[in-house]
């Protein structure tokens, strides 16, 4: 299959296919944090994100959840249905802790009365602000009912992964979504679902998420190995 790259990310690159509907990413051994201000090459990374993704697209798609994800093509490799992402994160927060923790001064690992969605801007030159309804509506990046979808999909999406998790005794704490249009305009899942982009913690309260490299807590591979591990023994 011949491809072409057409985007470098801080994660990942895409490339191109010869069906214009179809690209590939390919997953790096790359960590970053603060919008790349800090950047480390960690052997092994890119393979264990882009399998792990690779499983929970595969029990998103079976729980109804429509994906850009197509197939593994290698152990870095996924083919993806092209499309234009909206420049949207959508965080779902379930416990309080990260930034939401700072934002209001309060103590990580408090369980949410309800689930809180929350968007932020992707635009790296602002640092990806917050960012509300009135917002989107005004800078044309969602409709209004685009916008519900968004919501309705990050809501269900966060029934099936806290059942995922639960089952190899981790709690989903917060994590954030990436959505794109396709060719015919209809907004599906994009980007990936891997613990570089959701907070897991175990019983004992420990990090198995990209916060092991954020707070220098240990080895990110060693983590991510173990999630891995337990999500194909469930088979």
């Amino acid at each position: 299959m011949s491809k072409q790259l057409i985007y470098s990310g801080k994660a990942k690159d895409l490339y191109s296919t010869a069906d214009e509907n179809v690209i590939i990413a390919q997953y790096k051994d790359q960590a970053t944090m603060l919008n790349g201000a800090r950047k480390e090459e960690i052997q092994g990374k890119g393979k264990l994100n882009n399998q792990i993704s690779s499983l929970i697209f595969r029990h998103l798609m079976a729980a109804g959840i429509k994906t850009h994800f197509i197939e593994e093509l290698s152990e870095t490799e996924q083919s993806n249905v092209k499309v234009d992402i909206i420049p949207l994160e959508v965080v779902l927060r379930n416990f309080t802790a990260g930034s939401f923790s700072k934002r209001f001064g309060i103590e990580e690992g408090q369980l949410l009365p309800q689930p809180i969605v929350e968007f932020y801007y992707k635009n790296d030159d602002l640092d990806d602000p917050f960012i509300n309804d009135e917002h989107i509506l005004f800078l044309g990046i969602a409709s209004e009912e685009e916008l519900a979808h968004l919501k309705a999909e990050a809501r269900h999406i966060n029934e099936v992964l806290k059942d995922l998790f639960s089952k190899i005794g981790l709690t989903l704490i917060d994590y954030k979504l990436e959505f794109g249009r396709t060719s015919s305009g209809e907004i599906i899942l994009a980007d990936e679902v891997s613990p570089d982009t959701c907070r897991l913690w175990d019983a004992e309260g420990n990090h198995m998420d990209k916060d092991v490299f954020r707070r220098n807590l240990g080895s990110v591979t060693d983590v991510y190995q173990v999630v891995l591990d337990k999500l194909k023994a469930l088979g």
